[in-house]
């Protein structure tokens, strides 16, 4: 399973919010690509970047912040936040993004997601598939939806997309473990999905199981700001794995 820390970005600062609220917002550093860089040190080689400031103004924002990162570490970047439009992808992999995540867009223009899937090729979109009581919620979790979550997963498995992130809301930010039963289910019933699971993630314990259920890779981010899995615990999980 794929080790994938965090970096969540405001007005150019690393951060970390709760449930996705913007108000309970907690800067960790300044400086992002100080901390990809110490991501990198430890022998983790991915790294999920959120443009924050994109998903709510709904365009790219913070490029310039994955321009940096990618061009000073070599770590596999996959961004989202705001993707909406073609000039916007175009900008993300100019930017140095090796994958991009399609939310919002996916709910709001299937055609354009659909579009994307075919251009870039299934390797290169990823669709994220946030959830809240088993519905898609959007634009940064501001919206729900009343799309049923394993049914979206299904019909965009049919359409060609592999990889999904899946972030179950409740957990997001709250240190109180990820959802697992959430999980099991999308893995049951969508089969051959890559799931990479994200929210709640508290204690290095809860990886192996993530690994055992099949997920492909896990999303880290509130337990190492916080130090409740610290980057060495993830280097050694990676060289023995």
């Amino acid at each position: 399973m794929r080790i994938i820390p965090a970096i969540d970005i405001i007005d150019g600062k690393c951060v970390r919010l709760s449930k996705g609220d913007y108000n309970t917002k907690i800067i960790y550093n300044e400086n992002p690509l100080e901390v990809a860089k110490s991501f990198e040190a430890h022998g983790i080689e991915y790294l999920h970047l959120v443009d924050l400031d994109g998903a709510k103004s709904s365009k790219i924002v913070n490029y310039k912040i994955l321009e940096q990162i990618a061009s000073q570490t070599k770590l596999k970047i996959d961004f989202g936040g705001g993707l909406k439009s073609d000039a916007d992808l175009k900008i993300a992999f100019e930017s140095g993004a090796n994958q991009i995540t399609g939310g919002s867009i996916a709910v709001k223009n299937r055609a354009i997601f659909e579009k994307w899937i075919a251009e870039y090729g299934s390797d290169k979109i990823i669709l994220g598939a946030d959830a809240k009581d088993e519905k898609v919620a959007i634009s940064g979790w501001l919206e729900d939806s009343d799309q049923e979550l394993v049914p979206f997963i299904q019909e965009y498995l049919s359409k060609g997309i592999q990889y999904v992130i899946c972030t179950d809301i409740a957990k997001d930010g709250m240190l109180e473990g990820p959802s697992f039963d959430l999980y099991e289910k999308i893995l049951a019933e969508a089969k051959g999905i890559k799931l990479i699971a994200s929210g709640g993630i508290s204690t290095f314990d809860e990886l192996p199981k993530l690994g055992e259920l099949g997920c492909e890779g896990t999303i880290i981010g509130k337990a190492i700001y916080e130090g409740r899995i610290t980057l060495k615990q993830l280097e050694n999980y990676i060289l023995n794995k």
